[in-house]
């Protein structure tokens, strides 16, 4: 008999956003499945067994609780304590590489994806324990349970005899199981934050008097956004915050709850989660510090709050962060602490520092750059980025995704589910804790774990993610996937009033890997006819210092109209007083009359210090930078960017002559000697990696 595999033991979320705890079947489960049985109803029952039975024996018990995880294997699905469905296979006699499968779901709880969370588990340990295909027994009017099958994503052969439907599938993890794993997996968790993102009211437990306080701070935002919804706050000793009737407990409250908002010391936080819970909450925001960052201890009250927070069927961001909102008009929602509002726009964005949350939202402001959403993750015990990647990936209102990131939960399901995303939207990312420092700072500040840097790099590369090393990069970056289109190519052509700058961008475009093309004699004759004498129509195109808003406007048709480049960078240094105005109206009059789809950048060398957003003219907004380097920069992450979304996806290669054993045991034997910090494989290590590969590698000899 097998160990228990306490590796298959998950918390997932369901088609309807709710929660559930997914585990393998322990012998002491008989009496939570006879208390299940006895609440099925005599459909179920008879779907399941083919007959009508009243009860279940002490021997079809045992039968059923009693496995060797191996031969015979069975997955429960709890609601807190409660058993509310269970779904087993049994190898086959006469075929050990087949099984029989079949499930069961209580009544109350069918249509919210339960059966297709089991088959996804049972064909996950199949693979991994030699099983390869799976035979199912199932009534012509087990509509439900054909449902499942049907939209797997795996190859169904399905036969009529003697009244009942045989369904054969190989649960192989083709292309369309797994696009269909995939879809559901976006649905359900887009479906449990929507509470988060869109609630209809909000209790703020801990709302203050004391202007000074947090907690006054996160109602006054609430309601100063204009929140569509109802805000209680909660506060046992003021019969009102803000002109606020407040309640004692979030339990007085005579209306329903949808989103709460904690905002508590540490020690009080459990008792207020687990009245949100008995109220029927369903989001929660917990702002309140002391956790995993503080300690062990810490830690401690961190795992019992997750477990309160899964157990009641919850979602929530915190704890130790900032907060979130929501720029939507139908929600107005601002739940931080946070002094600034930044404007509506098309970029959502996640930190996993709240303080820094607070410098990234003033940031935001200043530059002009349109929020869809915030999210502040703090020790993101339950929502994490790869929930929020999964929400904000079928999101209407975001367009760019930004992220601010010291660690990663699951490194794997990251690069899945980010490769997948960056596909449809651009994800800009700073990962922070490269260096030893940094990482034990990290590890201080939210309760990260830091992932090794050569790792963290390759899984960026392989995504496709636009990673920068700072926050002024990221937002650079950001104002120019926000406004404008992804470049075409790597060809660049630069307008400019001043030389100065235009050798400054031609340099920093070739340091990126980007092109200056010389323009043909055709475009130099061209933009001859609208400039002066003395002026030069390569490329760069210096107009010289007394261009006109009309020769930049004649200029910008000409090289828009041009398919000799795809990007224009144009240079502007005020050469008179209170003109930048006429140049950005030219400018942008230029874009709107042209129908290439050519990316547009603008430098001004001597913007106005509170004047940092992008030129904005109605639907065409361009975005502006103070010199030619940061524009250059932006501009070669959104080219190699375009590049990796242009390429095909490509397929992972197999191959049947490897010998995973042996890497991981090499592997496993290098762990326990390095710890948990990790580090690199000693020479003869490598080389039996490599070996169980069949990579051919130096010989080496000590």
């Amino acid at each position: 008999m097998a160990a228990y595999p306490i590796d298959y033991d998950f918390h997932v979320v369901l088609r309807d956003g709710g929660l559930a705890h997914i585990r393998p079947v322990k012998p002491e489960d008989t009496d939570a499945l006879h208390a299940m049985f006895h609440r099925l109803g005599r459909e179920s029952v008879y779907h399941r067994f083919f007959r009508h039975k009243q009860d279940l024996s002490k021997e079809e018990l045992q039968y059923f609780t009693s496995l060797d995880y191996d031969d015979r294997m069975a997955f429960v699905v709890e609601l807190g304590d409660k058993m509310i469905a269970i779904g087993r296979y049994d190898r086959m006699e006469d075929d050990p590489t087949a099984a029989e499968v079949a499930f069961v779901v209580e009544d109350g709880h069918q249509g919210r994806g339960i059966a297709t969370q089991l088959l996804v588990h049972l064909t996950n340990y199949a693979r991994n324990n030699g099983v390869a295909s799976f035979r199912a027994f199932v009534l012509p009017d087990n509509y439900p349970m054909m449902r499942v099958f049907r939209s797997s994503g795996f190859q169904l052969h399905r036969e009529m005899g003697q009244g009942i439907y045989t369904v054969e599938f190989p649960v192989e993890l083709t292309d369309e199981a797994k696009r269909a794993g995939w879809q559901h997996e976006q649905q359900a968790v887009a479906a449990s934050l929507l509470p988060m993102f869109y609630p209809r009211s909000i209790a703020v437990i801990g709302a203050s008097r004391d202007e000074r306080s947090i907690g006054a701070r996160v109602m006054r935002n609430t309601l100063g956004a204009r929140f569509s919804g109802i805000v209680y706050p909660v506060n046992p000793n003021a019969p009102a915050v803000g002109s606020v009737k407040a309640y004692k407990s979030v339990l007085d409250i005579p209306d329903s709850v949808d989103m709460g908002v904690i905002v508590v010391p540490a020690r009080g936080v459990l008792s207020a989660v687990q009245e949100c819970a008995d109220k029927g909450v369903k989001a929660l925001v917990v702002i309140s510090a002391g956790f995993s960052e503080t300690g062990e201890g810490g830690t401690k009250l961190e795992t019992d709050l997750l477990d309160l927070v899964r157990n009641a069927g919850m979602r929530m961001v915190g704890p130790n962060c900032l907060g979130m909102l929501n720029t939507d008009p139908a929600v107005n929602l601002d739940v931080t602490f946070s002094p600034h509002h930044p404007p509506r726009g098309n970029v959502a964005m996640s930190s996993q520092s709240g303080a820094l949350g607070i410098a990234i939202l003033d940031y935001a402001r200043q530059l002009d750059i349109g929020i869809s959403s915030f999210v502040s993750m703090g020790n993101k015990t339950d929502v994490s980025a790869n929930d929020l990647l999964l929400y904000w990936e079928g999101d209407p209102s975001t367009d760019v995704v930004l992220l601010y990131l010291e660690s990663f939960g699951h490194p794997r399901r990251f690069s899945r589910i980010a490769q997948r995303v960056n596909r449809k939207k651009p994800i800009v990312v700073v990962k922070s804790g490269r260096s030893q420092a940094g990482a034990r700072a990290a590890s201080s500040h939210t309760g990260a774990l830091a992932s090794g840097e050569t790792a963290v790099s390759a899984l960026f590369r392989q995504t496709g993610m636009i990673r920068t090393d700072t926050l002024e990069e990221l937002f650079e970056v950001a104002s120019l996937l926000a406004n404008q289109p992804l470049p075409k190519g790597r060809r660049v052509g630069v307008l400019t009033n001043a030389g100065g700058p235009a050798i400054l961008a031609a340099d920093a475009l070739e340091a990126e890997g980007l092109t200056l093309p010389l323009f043909s004699d055709k475009l130099q004759a061209a933009l001859r006819e609208v400039l002066a004498a003395e002026a030069s129509a390569g490329n760069p195109v210096d107009m010289i210092a007394s261009a006109s808003p009309s020769n930049y406007q004649a200029c910008m048709r000409q090289l828009l109209a041009s398919d000799e480049i795809d990007s224009v960078i144009v240079i502007y240094i005020p050469t008179a007083p209170r003109t930048e105005r006429d140049v950005e109206n030219a400018i942008s009059e230029a874009v709107v009359e042209g129908t290439s789809g050519k990316t547009v950048l603008g430098v001004f060398m001597e913007a106005d210090e509170g004047d940092l957003g992008p030129i904005n003219r109605g639907d065409i907004r361009i975005p502006s930078y103070p010199f030619p380097e940061p524009a250059s920069r932006a501009l070669a992450h959104a080219v190699r960017y375009a590049e990796w979304r242009a390429r095909p996806e490509g397929v992972i290669a197999e191959f049947d002559d490897t010998n995973t054993d042996t890497a991981q045991d090499v592997i496993w034997g290098a762990l326990g000697r390095l710890g948990t910090e990790g580090g690199w494989l000693l020479p003869h290590e490598a080389d039996a990696v490599l070996d169980a590969y069949h990579i051919p590698h130096p010989k080496s000899r000590l």
